[in-house]
C-alpha cells in the first residue's frame, strides 16, 4: 500500500452520484464511496449512457457507454438483451482496464460480483480486488451453470469476499468456497437527521417507503391493510405510501379502494434522500412487507432514524430480530399474518423498540464498513 492515503478503484454498476429515490442499491454506493474518500483516494468506474468522466470533489467518476439503464434489468435469458449485455461487458472490462493501466492502485472493490469482480479478475496486473455480493448477482446469475463457473473463479481469486447479508454469504460461500464475510449496506441519511418523536399511545404514524415491484411486497402491504379492523384503524393516524414501480396500476388502485371507504391512506411518489429521511423520521413504524429480501437498505435508514419496523420474515430479519427486537416481525409472509402484525404494533408502545435499534444502528454503521474494506488494502 502507498504511504499515503490508499488509491482504491470501486467498480459498481449501480452507481449514482445524485438521488432522486430511483436508483434503489446506487444511493448506497454513492453514500459509501463519499464515506470511502474521507479516507482514500478513490476513482469510480460506472455505467453511464453519456460517457465520460465527471470529477467531484472527493472523488472521480469514469463512466463508460451502455445503451439501457439500469443494469440490472438486463436479462442474460432474453435473447432481446443480449446485444446490450455483451456490449457492456465489454465496455466495462475496457474501462477497469484502462483505470488498472494508467496508475498504480491498491485495491478494487467490486460491487458486485459479476460483472465488476469479472472486470477486477480480468484487468489482472497483480492489483487485489474484493468483492461484495448484493444479492440478485447470486441468486439470479448463480443459478445459470456457466455463470456459476465463472463466479466460482472470480471468487477464489478475490483478495477477500463479502457478502450483504448472512444467509447470502452462506449462498457465496457455497459458490466460491472459504471464507465469506456479512458487510451490511447502509446510506447516509441526511445530517442532522431529522429524528421524529415516537408516540407512546395512539393513533399512531406508519410509512411504506420502496420500490413497487411484488418482492418489496406494496400489494401484500395493501391486502393487509384492507383486512385491518375499524378498531385497528382507529389507532392508526396516518399511512404513508412511497416509491414508484411496475406495480404502480395496481397500487394506486388500491389505495383509491381504501380512501374511498374513508382510510387515511396518502400516496406520494418517490422520494430523495431529504424527503426519505423526514417520512422516515416521521413515521413511529416502518413498514417492510417483502417477498424476497436480504437486508434492504432501508432497514438501516429504520435504524439511523430510530424508527422501528413491522416486517415479514424473510432473508435476514428473522435472525436479527432474534438477536435484537426491532419491531414486529410478521409470522409468515401473508397479508393476513401481516395485517395481525400492523395490529401487534398498533398495540404497542414503539418507544420500547428503542434500546434494540440503537445496537443494531452501530452495527450498521457505515465507517466500519469502510474501515473493514481499507485493512484489505493495508495487506499489500
Amino acid at each position: 500500500m502507498s504511504a499515503a492515503r490508499p488509491r482504491v478503484l470501486v467498480v459498481s454498476t449501480s452507481f449514482s452520484h445524485d438521488s432522486t429515490g430511483q436508483e434503489a442499491a446506487g444511493g448506497f454506493v454513492r453514500d459509501f464511496v463519499l464515506k470511502l474518500a474521507e479516507r482514500a483516494d478513490v476513482t469510480v468506474i460506472a455505467p453511464s449512457l453519456q460517457p465520460g468522466i465527471l470529477q467531484q470533489p472527493s472523488y472521480r467518476v469514469r463512466y463508460f457507454p451502455v445503451a439501457r439503464l439500469p443494469l440490472s434489468l438486463l436479462s442474460p435469458l432474453s435473447p432481446r438483451d443480449w446485444l446490450p449485455i455483451a456490449r457492456a461487458l465489454r465496455a466495462g472490462r475496457a474501462e477497469v482496464a484502462a483505470a488498472v493501466a494508467s496508475a498504480p492502485l491498491d485495491l478494487i472493490v467490486a460491487l458486485w460480483v459479476l460483472p465488476c469482480g469479472y472486470w477486477a479478475k480480468s484487468a489482472g496486473a497483480g492489483t487485489p480486488y474484493v468483492t461484495w455480493a448484493l444479492g440478485s448477482d447470486i441468486w439470479t446469475l448463480g443459478r445459470l451453470p456457466v455463470v456459476r463457473q465463472i463466479l466460482r473463479r472470480v471468487l477464489r481469486s478475490a483478495r477477500k469476499n463479502y457478502a450483504d447479508g448472512m444467509e447470502l454469504a452462506d449462498m457465496v460461500r457455497q459458490i466460491g468456497g472459504g471464507s465469506v464475510a456479512f458487510l451490511p449496506s447502509s446510506r447516509l441519511l441526511p445530517v442532522p437527521l431529522e429524528r421524529g418523536v415516537k408516540r407512546t399511545e395512539p393513533p399512531y404514524r406508519l410509512a411504506f417507503l420502496g420500490r413497487w415491484h411484488p418482492n418489496k411486497g406494496p400489494d401484500l402491504l395493501l391486502e393487509a391493510l384492507s383486512l385491518l379492523t375499524d378498531q385497528e384503524w382507529s389507532r392508526i393516524e396516518s399511512v404513508h405510501f412511497a416509491g414508484g414501480g411496475a406495480l404502480e396500476p395496481a397500487v394506486r388502485a388500491a389505495v383509491a379502494r381504501l380512501q374511498a371507504q374513508g382510510r387515511p391512506v396518502q400516496l406520494e411518489g418517490y422520494m430523495n434522500a431529504d424527503e426519505a429521511a423526514a417520512l422516515i423520521g416521521w413515521a413511529d413504524y416502518l413498514l417492510l412487507p417483502s417477498r424476497v429480501e436480504s437486508i434492504p437498505v432501508i432497514f438501516s435508514d429504520a435504524l439511523q432514524a430510530g424508527t422501528p419496523l413491522i416486517a415479514t420474515p424473510v432473508g435476514d430479519l428473522p435472525a436479527l430480530h432474534r438477536l435484537h427486537e426491532f419491531g414486529v416481525l410478521a409470522r409468515s409472509v401473508t397479508a393476513p399474518d401481516f395485517a395481525r402484525a400492523i395490529a401487534t404494533a398498533v398495540s404497542s408502545r414503539p418507544d420500547v423498540f428503542a434500546p434494540a435499534l440503537k445496537r443494531l444502528h452501530e452495527r450498521f454503521d457505515l465507517d466500519g464498513v469502510v474501515v473493514e474494506l481499507l485493512t484489505q488494502a493495508a495487506r499489500g
